[in-house]
């Protein structure tokens, strides 16, 4: 900018300060558009007034003008800030950008020197980075990218230099070519880089680039450049006819009269004209139509236009300015802008502002929108003249006041009449009077108040004292003659002044003023001549004197004369004053007191009803003053009054008295039997209102009965589950509730029966599921002919025995061989496994450590058997509780043992994940997978446009396939290709771009389906995820949070989910018929997704082999990082005992003790493998284990386990009979040997519980405030009857219990004991216990009290629990059996599948025979011949079918005959190929085969293991010629 405009700018820091009020932009637009922005044009241009009084809203014009100069010279408006960007410092980054591009831009047009790299070169200090740093951030604003101005340049502009200069000389050729469309092609050659073309201009633009190209060097000097003009000549060419245009459209805009039309047109670039301001839209119209009217038809020119909208400009702003009524801006807009006011007074510039501000003010509130150019010059003028006559006005008060000095009135007549005072009606008979009042008036009033005194007291002086004397001598007149209607009239005469003057007393204001008038002439004369007044008056008035002296604010002397009518302010000579006559202030009193005497008569004729009404009232005084007085009196005698009253009264009352107690004493009997009935009534009427009430509120009183007894229950309620020491009274009424009800039995006999049949279901369906797989890799071996069919149907024979032997015989052998169907030595036998079961159950270290002795292959199958078995596959919260026991401390033993860096998880295959996995994906049926993943999958599956391949050579390989069936010629593209070449083609690359948004649509609804279904995850894998982090987290301390949420995210994602998205068929995700698949394209869709989601679970990027995929990395990340939050939020689960509300209580409180169904020769297998490791898993030689197992002995085989008599010796199929039985299941019911020791009350923990139920049968009896209370009490009979009965109820219905819910026989004789009894053993187990130290006396043996309430507690939940586990089982059967009917399914599939293989292979061989049979029928038959095709192996090779065949030269494929010809079976095909006419080979084609090959990617296949041929050409040609196609 220094260098374009010669002269020094601030400093770097002050630089932004100095741009706000534009004038360095406005210097520097003229710089380089200077047709644009003239020096003249720069407001405040030497910044004399920015620097006294800051910034002006004017300053923004030069902003303005730097912004359009820009826009003439054609700088991309992207680089453009806003006028607020640079006035208000909003976005001055911005205002420095442009200015780096429009540097930039002028120096490639070469107007400009470009801008120096200033790096090195300037230096900031911290303090001025810092300022700027809060700067930037106060307003939010980031640094522009300087870096990138010439990119955007150059995608704007595109510039070219050579490309310019030979655009340049197209366009010259076009001019002299003179055909305007060629030219106006040429100019619109974006390599010209013109602006503002316009096609309806193209003649216009040749014309004069024409005359321009002629004039624009003489003909003798020119060359072969010079006769060229240049890309500035042209534009100056385009500008000026655009520039006539635009005059001309503003023109005719002007006389159309439409001001937003023409303020538009005026606006217009094309134009160059000055700012034009858009709110002043109607002063442009009025003043340009008035100067169009004057110009005539041509309209205005250019200059006419620039010099008028320039000065209509500063006219708007000048309105502006005037509507802030700031007088200060009003006087610099006058004095600073283009207006040419003349007659301007620099010393009346404050009277030029405070009148044109009062004249807008008055302007607006006439409607008017703007004050004119007119308006303001004549307001200057007017002004002027003001001024001009003020000072002439001062030089005549100044002789006035010397005149008046000199005491003179003639000398002050003379001043009085000077032109230059300008007083009017000046008389100079009363100049003494002028000189009085003005002496006088200026001793108080200023010069200015003098003045004006002098004005009004002239016509006062003249008019008004006249016109009173000549009024009051008309009313002495009229008054003499008697009159008194003209008296009246003369009295109302304006020239008179009188106040109060009324028509209805005009007869006596005549009368009145004539006695005052006789009164005043005959003062002395006598009485008796007053009759002779009016010759009197008469002769008075004829004798007395002619003047009459009117004194005037009681200081100025008048005279008047009663002949001539004329008035003097000199005491005229002889004077003699006239007596007879009234004056003014004489007339005035009489006409006044006759008007208030008038006045007063009329006020009591008008207010005589308000005098009746006072009448009235001082009348009513007078009576109640009289009626007061009477009361008085009457008050002073009141006692007198009473004692009379009370005497006359009394005797009137006892005679009464008297005569009815006669009546009653005579009638005693009938009122008494009155008496009674009347009360009777009343209380049945009593009654009867009440009975009917309560009867009509029936449901009220029930609903208020029950709400008072329920919110008792609550309160009894919540004493008993939250105080720390319930009371007795409280538990006693909740003690039932630990009575086992008959629905409760029936609940448990279900739930029993239920989990017996979900486990055999469950075992049923493992071993169909086993025996199908099985069934699928022989059908796998049979298709490619590695066995006979002969195997398969072997197969499914076995397969379909077990089936029915499973469905008919299992139950009734469970039955038949369970455990009391033993004799009682192996009952004692399978008791002890009863024991050993509960054992390894209850404590999981010894199944975790039994795991990880045993062989992978042999604990994976312990898992899926002995295991799941143990644990009833979950079946309730008991059981899942102990599997997720047995689950952790097995990981935990695991990652202890075996993990020895972190990521062996990830890479190993470790026992527990996969046995977790394994049994939370579907083992009990509950496919919460399917859930989950079931609606996105069954979407991507269904939507047949999806398609992703993300493999560039697949991709590739279809695109070629594509191509050459569709055309049927051989493609020249290779057919085998690296990834890098195929990723060379803009075809694939535009394939993988959509596969890639496809893949990433599908992607983000799988992963939200996951992520927002995070409650959805089975409770026992988020807990082992947990339990994985931190088992890891605490042997690894130093891992990151990212390292441990992978491995989360491996077992969350990777092993339990992503299998079931790759393979949804296989995981139960979606529901299959039998013998259905997913189609190919499918699986890679849904594999896609999953490796998308796998490599975003672990965050793994893109590389490699996996280049072509690095685009969606970035998207990888977003992924992780949705992952991330999601696993750390699936570890977020509480611990198993809060979420399954187990406690030491649990086992104690149940009704019915877990039951396992297992095979025999499981039961024989788990023994063996605990006596084989067992130092391993119980080091310990005292460990309950040890004894345990001392107890069963060696491991039995089973016709130990189940005695002799369980199988036939004679039997020859012994060994399979063995075998069968030993898959035989029983039930055994786990109890613990250490807990129910029969009879044996020395354990403390037993003794307790019979303690407690014993107490709870006596407290549901007999009450009482404490236990020792209540066992003190004896018992009633009735109480000892109550307890009998409740007792014998309990033997009836204990008697009806199935044998795995029956009380002990210990308990239930402890159950049968009278009341007392039952006290005493109470009384004993109580000292037992208080003695090992469980109870104490002191608090009344409030602890077992507590844990009485406690187990309430727990039953009550123990009820709910075991309805949800009710539904849960029933759900779960219910998926188990909808599992197998698609097994049975599967079955009959297989099934039907053998049946056809056998039926068509029982029709080849009919068929064969019946061909070996016809070989003797008649020639002459007709036989089925089909049509064949002959090619040469030249001509297949020219069609594209045949490439190459080995050791064959290409000129020697004419002598190759092809022979096509299609089989009896619709799809195969059988070629033949002859040499020389030579059959050499033959083979069979299939058409599927090659439609396969062709879906496969395969382009070239081998065809009789020698010639090479086109895969997709060969089946465009089978096509062609068979199918029509």
């Amino acid at each position: 900018m220094e260098a374009c405009l010669e002269e020094d700018l601030p400093p770097t820091t002050e630089l932004e300060g100095g741009l706000r009020n534009g004038v360095y932009l406005g210097k520097l637009a003229n710089f380089f558009a200077p047709k644009m922005v003239s020096e003249k044009r720069i407001y405040d241009k030497d910044q004399a007034r920015y620097k006294s009084k800051g910034l002006h809203f004017r300053h923004t014009d030069n902003t303005v003008q730097w912004l359009r100069a820009m826009e003439s010279v054609g700088l991309p408006k992207i680089f453009y800030p806003e006028t607020t960007d640079v006035y208000d410092r909003k976005n001055m980054p911005k205002v420095v950008y442009c200015i780096h591009a429009l540097s930039l831009y002028l120096y490639k047009l070469g107007i400009a020197p470009q801008i120096q790299d200033l790096l090195g070169k300037v230096a900031f200090t911290e303090e001025e980075i810092s300022n700027m740093r809060r700067e930037l951030e106060k307003y939010g604003i980031q640094m522009p990218v300087f870096s990138k101005i010439g990119g955007i340049l150059a995608n704007e502009l595109s510039v070219d230099e050579a490309a310019l200069h030979a655009a340049v000389i197209a366009i010259n050729e076009a001019i002299d070519k003179g055909q305007a469309p060629v030219t106006m092609g040429a100019l619109n050659n974006p390599n010209a880089m013109l602006r503002n073309t316009q096609e309806a201009l193209a003649q216009d633009y040749q014309d004069t680039l024409s005359q321009a190209k002629r004039s624009s060097v003489a003909a003798e000097e020119r060359d072969v450049y010079e006769e060229l003009l240049t890309q500035q000549e042209i534009q100056g060419c385009i500008n000026f006819v655009n520039k006539l245009e635009a005059v001309a459209a503003i023109n005719t805009a002007i006389r159309l009269g439409n001001a937003a039309a023409t303020v538009e047109e005026l606006m217009n670039p094309e134009a160059q004209l000055p700012i034009v301001y858009q709110t002043a839209a109607s002063l442009y119209q009025a003043e340009l139509f008035s100067l169009q009217l004057q110009g005539g038809r041509s309209g205005l020119s250019h200059e006419e236009l620039s010099v008028a909208v320039e000065m209509l400009s500063a006219v708007a702003v000048l309105n502006e300015v005037l509507d802030t009524k700031d007088p200060q801006a009003v006087i610099e807009q006058l004095t600073d802008s283009p207006l040419g006011f003349t007659n301007m007074d620099q010393d009346n510039l404050n009277r030029y502002a405070d009148t044109l501000i009062r004249q807008r003010a008055e302007t607006l509130a006439s409607g008017q929108e703007f004050l004119t150019w007119n308006d303001v010059q004549k307001c200057i003028d007017t002004v002027n003249i003001q001024v001009q006559e003020e000072h002439e006005r001062i030089i005549a008060i100044a002789e006035i006041n010397e005149a008046l000095n000199s005491g003179d009135h003639q000398q002050t007549l003379v001043a009085l009449c000077l032109p230059t005072a300008k007083l009017t009606g000046v008389n100079p008979a009363t100049a003494k009077h002028y000189h009085d009042v003005l002496q006088y008036t200026k001793q108080r009033l200023c010069q200015c108040e003098l003045y004006m005194t002098l004005t009004c007291y002239f016509y006062w002086s003249i008019l008004f004292t006249l016109i009173v004397a000549v009024a009051v001598a008309d009313i002495n007149k009229e008054v003499a003659e008697g009159d008194s209607q003209n008296t009246l009239q003369a009295l109302q005469a304006p020239g008179a002044g009188l106040r109060a003057v009324l028509p209805e007393c005009a007869d006596i204001y005549q009368a009145e003023l004539a006695q005052r008038q006789i009164n005043k002439a005959t003062e002395g004369i006598a009485q008796k001549d007053a009759l002779c007044f009016r010759k009197l008056y008469f002769r008075v008035c004829s004798t007395d004197g002619l003047w009459v002296k009117h004194c005037f604010k009681d200081r100025y002397d008048h005279y008047y004369n009663l002949e001539t009518g004329q008035g003097t302010w000199e005491e005229p000579e002889g004077f003699e004053h006239n007596s007879s006559q009234l004056s003014k202030e004489e007339i005035q009193s009489v006409v006044s007191c006759v008007t208030a005497e008038y006045n007063r008569e009329q006020l009591w004729l008008a207010n005589e009803s308000l005098v009746t009404q006072l009448q009235a009232r001082v009348r009513g005084y007078l009576v109640r003053k009289k009626h007061a007085q009477r009361m008085d009196y009457l008050r002073q005698q009141e006692p007198h009054v009473v004692k009379l009253q009370a005497c006359w009264k009394g005797y009137k009352q006892r005679k009464m008295y008297k005569d009815r107690m006669n009546l009653l004493q005579k009638n005693v009997a009938s009122i008494v039997k009155i008496q009674s009935l009347v009360k009777m009534w009343k209380a049945k009427h009593t009654y009867n209102e009440r009975l009917q009430y309560f009867k009509k509120h029936e449901k009220e009183i029930v609903k208020i009965q029950a709400f008072l007894k329920a919110n008792k229950a609550r309160d009894d309620y919540r004493t008993l589950t939250g105080a720390k020491d319930p009371p007795l009274s409280v538990v006693r009424k909740f003690v039932h509730l630990l009575e086992q009800s008959t629905l409760d039995l029936q609940e448990e006999q279900e739930v029993t029966r239920l989990r017996e049949e979900v486990v055999t279901k469950i075992r049923s369906n493992q071993q169909m599921e086993k025996d199908l797989n099985l069934m699928d890799i022989k059908i796998g071996l049979l298709v490619k002919n590695r066995i006979t069919l002969q195997d398969v149907v072997s197969h499914n024979k076995k397969m379909k025995n077990k089936k029915n032997k499973t469905t008919k015989d299992d139950l009734n052998v469970g039955d038949r061989l369970g455990i009391k169907g033993l004799s009682k030595g192996k009952r004692r036998k399978l008791e002890a496994y009863q024991h050993l079961f509960y054992l390894l159950q209850t404590n999981p270290s010894y199944l975790a450590k039994l795991i990880f002795q045993m062989p992978q292959n042999k604990s994976t199958k312990f898992m899926d058997t002995v295991i799941f078995t143990l644990y009833n596959y979950a079946s309730n919260q008991r059981e899942e509780y102990l599997l997720l026991k047995l689950f952790k401390t097995a990981l935990e033993e695991e990652i202890n043992s075996k993990v020895d860096q972190i990521q062996d998880i990830v890479t190993g295959n470790p026992t527990v994940i996969k046995m977790v996995v394994s049994f939370n994906r579907g083992a009990r049926g509950h496919n919460t997978l399917r859930q989950l993943l079931a609606p996105v999958v069954k979407d991507i599956i269904e939507d047949k446009r999806l398609g992703i391949n993300t493999n560039p050579v697949d991709v590739y390989k279809a695109w070629v396939n594509q191509l050459e069936t569709a055309t049927g010629e051989a493609s020249k593209l290779p057919y085998e290709v690296t990834p890098e070449q195929a990723m060379s083609h803009e075809e694939v690359r535009n394939r993988l771009e959509a596969s890639s948004l496809a893949l990433r649509s599908a992607t983000d609804k799988v992963l939200n389906s996951i992520v927002s279904s995070l409650d959805n995850i089975p409770y026992g894998m988020r807990y082992i995820a947990k339990v994985l982090k931190n088992s890891l987290h605490k042997k690894f301390p130093e891992a990151s949070e990212d390292e441990l949420l992978k491995v989360v995210g491996n077992l969350l994602y990777y092993r339990y989910m992503n299998p079931a998205i790759v393979a949804p068929d296989g995981f139960d995700i979606i529901d299959m018929s039998a013998g259905g698949q997913l189609h190919l394209d499918q699986r890679r869709n849904l594999g896609s997704v999953a490796k998308m989601l796998q490599h975003a679970a672990a965050n793994k990027l893109f590389e490699g082999e996996n280049a072509h995929m690095t685009p969606m990395n970035n998207y990888i990340s977003q992924t992780y990082e949705k992952f991330r939050v999601f696993f750390h939020s699936a570890c977020d689960v509480p611990e198993p005992e809060e979420k399954f509300n187990i406690d030491e209580y649990s086992d104690m409180v149940t009704l019915s003790k877990p039951i396992i169904y297992i095979s025999i020769e499981e039961i024989i297998n788990t023994h063996s493998l605990l006596l084989e490791h067992l130092e391993a898993i119980s080091p310990d030689p005292n460990d309950l284990l040890h004894e345990l197992l001392q107890d069963l002995g060696d491991v039995p085989d089973v016709e130990a386990l189940l005695g002799e008599g369980a199988l036939d010796p004679n039997d020859p199929n012994r060994e399979s009979a063995l075998s069968q039985l030993g898959k035989t299941e029983i039930s055994l019911t786990l109890t613990s040997k250490f807990e129910l020791l029969e009879g044996d009350d020395k354990d403390l923990k037993t003794l307790m519980t019979k303690t407690k139920k014993l107490i709870v049968d006596v407290i549901r009896i007999q009450a009482g405030e404490t236990l020792p209370e209540i066992l003190e009490t004896p018992a009633t009979a009735p109480q000892e009857s109550e307890h009998a009965k409740i007792a014998a109820h309990r033997a009836v219905q204990d008697a009806q219990m199935p044998e795995g819910l029956k009380s002990s026989p210990a308990v239930l004789e402890d159950s049968q004991l009278p009341l007392e009894q039952k006290k005493r053993k109470i009384l004993r187990n109580l000292r037992n216990l208080e003695q090992a130290g469980l109870v104490t006396a002191n608090n009344k043996y409030q602890d077992l009290i507590n844990d009485i309430s406690k187990d309430i507690r727990y039953q009550r939940r123990y009820r709910h629990r075991r309805k949800a586990e009710l539904v849960k089982l029933q759900q779960t059967l219910t998926a188990l059996n909808s599992k197998t009917a698609f097994y049975q399914e599967q079955m009959n599939y297989y099934d039907t599948y053998i049946k056809t293989c056998l039926d068509n292979l029982n029709r080849k061989n009919s068929r064969r025979s019946i061909k070996l049979d016809s070989k003797g029928d008649d020639k002459g038959s007709k036989k089925w011949k089909p049509q064949s095709l002959k090619y040469t192996a030249a001509r297949l090779h020219e069609k594209g079918v045949i490439l190459e065949i080995e050791g064959l030269q290409t000129n020697q494929f004419k002598n190759v005959m092809f022979d096509i010809s299609p089989t009896e079976e619709v799809g195969d095909f059988e070629v033949k190929a002859k040499f020389m006419g030579v059959e050499m080979e033959k083979v069979q084609l299939h058409f599927q085969d090659l439609l396969q090959l062709q879906y496969e990617g395969v382009a070239v296949m081998k065809m009789f293991d020698k010639a090479k041929v086109n895969v997709n050409l060969l089946i465009f040609l089978l096509n062609k010629k068979f199918y029509g196609k």
